[in-house]
């Protein structure tokens, strides 16, 4: 049986990813509908072998679809995910916009599959951030419950779309010939430089960012009361994203014991070559499916704390291969 899929947002980084996975994952697709702004439409993009036109999102459009793989902002979302349900299709979406509403799943499928069979027509995709977080740390979690979480993030430029990375290749290009940086997308030129992430900030000094990875981990594992303090950080990286991660068990968690555990769960690979200082880096996670992880030691300054580093291709698992997955659990578990 095979589906007809829509992509809105389909000409942006991520809507470009998900075109590419339904291929590569051979997803049962009988009809694919690329949708987006009526100044992104009027190209084509290849799908099975044959040229596809990218046309403006509207009700007609929408009317027909299984599922619409959305990734055009929270504004889009919420315009236009409401009126796709309407017209029967299930919606799943990579905005905030429907994140951390009660009748709304929020889903990592190697976390919470399960909070799908609760859908009401819209699945939210989580933050970047908090997916490769909770991919890594909630196995950890299952055998030794977390207390407090302390992560930094180090955050590439495709998290701010297509445009924030040729505006980094451009200002690399400029630095390098000693020309002026010219800034666009970022508030700063992110070439050589970081800053902390350009989201909005709330009146105690924490970004849009940094909250999203509190209460979307949160929702996502099922810990209501967890203590998550984030800070994150643009760095001039194309195309995926770091984490220096603390966590604090109720109980001791011996680092021979966090390794076995994060070696048999799923979407995760352990990188780690203590001889050669070899672990984690964007370099080697973008392209990969799974999120890799490594330096897991002990924290010095309490018995029951962990550290490790994890990287994982925003655009990938942060993004859109969560939301292929999704679809494809749907269908597994005729949940759609």
């Amino acid at each position: 049986m095979g589906y007809r899929v829509g992509i809105l947002g389909a000409t942006g980084a991520v809507g470009t990813e998900m075109r590419q996975l339904l291929a590569e994952r051979q997803f049962p697709v009988s009809e694919l509908r690329l949708l987006a702004s009526p100044r992104s439409a009027g190209q084509s993009l290849p799908f099975g072998g044959e040229m596809l036109p990218v046309r403006p999102v509207s009700a007609t459009e929408l009317a027909g679809l299984d599922m619409v793989l959305a990734s055009a902002g929270a504004s889009v979302s919420r315009e236009w995910a409401p009126i796709a349900v309407a017209k029967g299709a299930v919606v799943i979406d990579n905005s905030s916009a429907f994140r951390l509403r009660e009748d709304v799943p929020l889903v990592v499928p190697e976390v919470n599959p399960e909070a799908l069979s609760q859908h009401r027509g819209i699945i939210a995709n989580p933050n970047c951030t908090t997916i490769l977080l909770c991919v890594v740390i909630y196995p950890l979690h299952r055998v030794q419950p977390l207390q407090r979480v302390v992560v930094a993030t180090y955050q590439s430029a495709s998290g701010a779309g297509a445009r924030a990375m040729a505006e980094l290749l451009q200002q690399t290009r400029q630095f390098l010939h000693n020309e002026p940086l010219t800034t666009e997308v970022f508030p700063y030129p992110l070439a050589f430089n970081l800053f902390p992430h350009n989201s909005p900030w709330n009146e105690q000094g924490y970004c849009q960012e940094e909250m999203k990875m509190l209460h979307e981990s949160r929702k996502i594992m099922g810990i209501p009361d967890l203590r998550l303090t984030a800070s994150c950080v643009r760095v001039p990286v194309l195309r995926a994203h770091a984490e220096a991660v603390n966590l604090e068990f109720a109980q001791p968690l011996p680092v021979a014991q966090a390794r076995a555990i994060l070696q048999q769960s799923p979407g995760v690979a352990l990188v780690e070559d203590w001889q050669k200082a070899y672990f984690p880096m964007p370099i080697d996670a973008s392209g990969q499916d799974a999120v890799l992880v490594g330096r897991i030691r002990q924290d010095l300054s309490h018995p029951c704390g962990l550290e490790l580093w994890l990287c994982g291709d925003q655009i990938r698992k942060g993004a859109a291969l969560n939301a292929v997955q999704i679809a494809e659990l749907l269908v597994q578990k005729g949940w759609l």
